[in-house]
C-alpha cells in the first residue's frame, strides 16, 4: 500500500499543475478550488504527512515554506495590503491531502474568524 499523495504526483510531474514557483526544497501551484482571487499551495518536496509529523530534522522545511509564501506575496503584489497563510492539520482541522502545505490566500479582505456559525454563541 502506497502513501503517495496527489502532491507527490505533482512533484513528479505525473499530473499537471499550474506551478508558480519551484526551488530545490519546495513547489508552489495554484489551488484547483480557489477560495480567494489569489490562492496557491506551497508544499515541501519532502513528504511530511501532518503538522504533528514535523520534527527537529525537518522543521527547516516549514520555515522555508513561509519564506516562499512571503516571496510570492511580494512578487504578486499582495505583501503590503496583506494576505493569509494557513496550514490545516488532520480531519477536524480541514486537512484533505496528507502532505503538509501552506495555503496562501490574497486579493480580498479576509475576515476573522474565518468561519462563523450562523447561530449565536452564548458564553
Amino acid at each position: 500500500m502506497s502513501n503517495e499523495t496527489i502532491f507527490d504526483k505533482i512533484i513528479a510531474r505525473q499530473i499537471p499543475a499550474d506551478i508558480v514557483y519551484e526551488d530545490e526544497l519546495s513547489l508552489a501551484f495554484r489551488d484547483i478550488n480557489p477560495q480567494a482571487p489569489f490562492h496557491v499551495l506551497v508544499i515541501p518536496k519532502t513528504a511530511i504527512a501532518t503538522i504533528n509529523d514535523i520534527n527537529a530534522d525537518n522543521a527547516h522545511l516549514v520555515g522555508h515554506l513561509y519564506v516562499v509564501a512571503a516571496k510570492l506575496a511580494k512578487e504578486y503584489g499582495f505583501a503590503e495590503e496583506g494576505y493569509r497563510v494557513v496550514m490545516n492539520c488532520n480531519e477536524h482541522g480541514g486537512q484533505t491531502v496528507y502532505h503538509i502545505h501552506l495555503h496562501v490566500l490574497a486579493g480580498k479582505a479576509m475576515g476573522w474568524p474565518p468561519y462563523q456559525d450562523k447561530k449565536k454563541v452564548v458564553v
